[in-house]
């Protein structure tokens, strides 16, 4: 993994190299693919990757429950699109640069194979987060990219050759580095104070806020549903014209799965307006609206006039949820489609189609933590990531006002950007050569 401190930049700004350097800020995977494809093309050029941590590439190991979710499948670029709530038009640029295709065949061409899922994720075949790690630092290895952990960045001065980095190990004492180039890739911040330091040398920010998170709702009946997942399910907030439809898992605490998260992206900034308090409505069975769903409980009081109605339900509903929706209706279980009245009728129709419920706070989705905000797209050149105040700074992955919804996507804008980084400093010391 990474070497110590101690043994990292045994120099200072006056020792400097012959060779043109770049130092990439953060450890993760957007961080790690600018660093190793940029000295793959530049096989002169010294990498240098410093984290703040002591951990390398943190959310690829937790990601899709250790499988790691590294891409989503697409035949076409405008496939993904929609897919980003923030940044949108960036990504249909910088996926035509690096498209989840473009990820599959770098993987593979490094011996790793992914396999895609009905739901277009896509993985490992190994099914293991390690194989994704263990490509990466092997690709670091082989190209000579030093990696140094447990180093803080405090400040970054642009002089006339170049950039003074000052650092800290730990200690008590600063350390002055020179770099050629810099490329932050220090992911998001849960608060605006971790993007101070960015402030500070010029750079706008847009102000952070949590996306991808699980609705928190103070319902002991629904808690009693807690493992239910209804595997097609439309949502809706009331305040907002904003829908999603998948997944939905039931949980001792409210609302989590596929479709509740991608709505948590969807609406990350309007719902921390809201300070995370709102109505959601679910549709239990969404190849019906509640009009169309009265209609066909009239034919199923027909059809299965004889049935008891908690037996088996004509809607592909769990049997947990169905008894429950059946109790908010106020139907028995035993009783015959038949003998429902039309106000159970219509309370069936309501709570299968719009079933409401107040939503007070947000848990965080396991580790994978994502914000909305960063630095904002419009201060650096989309086509390179670079700094347009600073020019040598870039910018890759999570650090940037771009995020997406859950399934592979935000991987996928760090594959891709770092891709853009490394190509773009490429260009850019192609050209010093020509000059010099």
């Amino acid at each position: 993994m990474g070497r110590d401190s101690d043994f990292c930049f045994n120099y200072d700004v006056a020792e400097m190299s012959q060779r043109k350097k770049l130092i990439v800020i953060g450890g993760g995977a957007s961080g790690f693919f600018c660093a190793v494809n940029a000295a793959r093309l530049n096989p002169g050029l010294e990498v240098v990757i410093i984290e703040k941590s002591n951990k390398l590439l943190s959310k690829v190991k937790v990601s899709g429950g250790g499988r790691c979710n590294l891409t989503h499948y697409s035949e076409e670029v405008a496939d993904m699109i929609d897919a980003y709530p923030r940044g949108k038009n960036f990504m249909k640029k910088a996926l035509y640069s690096f498209s989840s295709n473009d990820t599959e065949k770098w993987f593979s061409d490094r011996g790793v194979l992914l396999k895609s899922e009905s739901d277009g994720r896509m993985f490992p075949v190994s099914d293991k987060s390690q194989t994704i790690i263990d490509c990466l630092m092997k690709e670091a290895e082989k190209l000579g990219v030093e990696i140094c952990l447990q180093i803080e960045v405090l400040d970054i001065k642009k002089n006339e050759v170049g950039f003074e980095i000052v650092m800290n190990d730990g200690g008590a004492l600063q350390h002055i580095i020179h770099a050629d180039f810099i490329c932050i890739a220090t992911g998001g911040h849960p608060k605006d104070a971790g993007f101070n330091w960015l402030r500070k040398i010029g750079l706008d920010i847009e102000p952070p806020v949590p996306s991808l998170f699980t609705f928190n709702i103070p319902d002991k009946n629904l808690h009693q549903l807690m493992g239910v997942a209804n595997p097609k399910t439309g949502v809706k907030i009331s305040q907002l014209k904003i829908q999603e439809q998948g997944p939905v898992l039931i949980t001792h605490w409210g609302l989590s799965g596929p479709a509740i998260l991608r709505m948590s992206a969807r609406a990350a900034k309007e719902l921390h307006q809201m300070n995370y308090e709102f109505e959601v409505k679910l549709n239990w069975a969404p190849n019906f609206h509640e009009s169309a769903m009265l209609e066909e409980i009239k034919i199923k009081r027909v059809q299965l006039s004889k049935q008891y109605i908690g037996n088996k339900n004509p809607f592909d509903i769990s049997s947990r949820l169905w008894n429950y929706i059946l109790e908010k209706s106020r139907i028995r279980p035993e009783e015959s489609w038949a003998n429902i009245s039309t106000e159970s009728s219509n309370l069936l129709s309501k709570n299968i189609c719009s079933d409401a419920y107040q939503v007070k706070g947000k848990t965080t989705f396991k580790e994978e933590f994502v914000t909305a905000g960063g630095v904002k797209l419009e201060s650096i050149n989309q086509a390179t990531l670079e700094s347009k105040k600073i020019p040598g700074l870039y910018f890759v992955g999570e650090v940037l006002n771009v995020d997406g919804i859950t399934g592979g996507y935000n991987f996928q804008h760090a594959w891709a950007s770092g891709w853009i980084a490394a190509n773009a400093i490429t260009d850019s010391l192609n050209t010093q050569s020509s000059i010099s």
